[in-house]
């Protein structure tokens, strides 16, 4: 018997390392992002907006998540944080008596037209906003990013 036998390859396999994977809901996640910054972009009137400069640091987040870039983990996990505030606080910024609009919420997609209640926005909005926490603050999506440090979103 020799010492290239099949079983010193089998040990050599379980010695790599497996390469993470992007994980399916950091994939969909980012989907969302990019069509919301995207149409975000449609909807301003200017690039000098500051809706349209939230945006472009949307999609430039999207690309470091893709790059595996650690400043892409953590600009993940503050955008994330930041809308679950937001969402939170949504409620006592709309009823402010100089915010409120009369009339109940009404949404129009084309031809099709509702009315829908406010709590109900609200808590769709915090669910998304704790289902994104929940992906941000994963040990797969960690997992994904490279473990050196490196805070330019920009390099390789």
């Amino acid at each position: 018997m020799t010492d290239t036998s099949p079983e010193l390859s089998h040990v050599d396999q379980a010695q790599t390392v497996a390469k993470p994977h992007l994980p399916k809901r950091l994939i969909g996640l980012m989907i969302i992002y990019t069509l919301s910054a995207i149409s975000g972009l449609f909807a301003a009137n200017s690039l000098s907006e500051l809706s349209a400069m939230l945006c472009i640091l949307t999609l430039m987040m999207v690309l470091a998540i893709i790059g595996r870039q650690k400043a892409g983990l953590y600009l993940l996990r503050v955008y994330c944080v930041l809308q679950l505030l937001l969402y939170s606080v949504l409620p006592i910024i709309m009823y402010d008596p100089d915010n409120l609009v009369a009339g109940p919420t009404t949404f129009d997609f084309g031809l099709f037209q509702t009315v829908v209640a406010d709590w109900m926005i609200y808590s769709v909005l915090i669910v998304l906003g704790i289902t994104q926490v929940w992906i941000s603050f994963n040990a797969k999506v960690k997992a994904w990013f490279k473990p050196r440090m490196n805070l330019n979103i920009m390099s390789s």
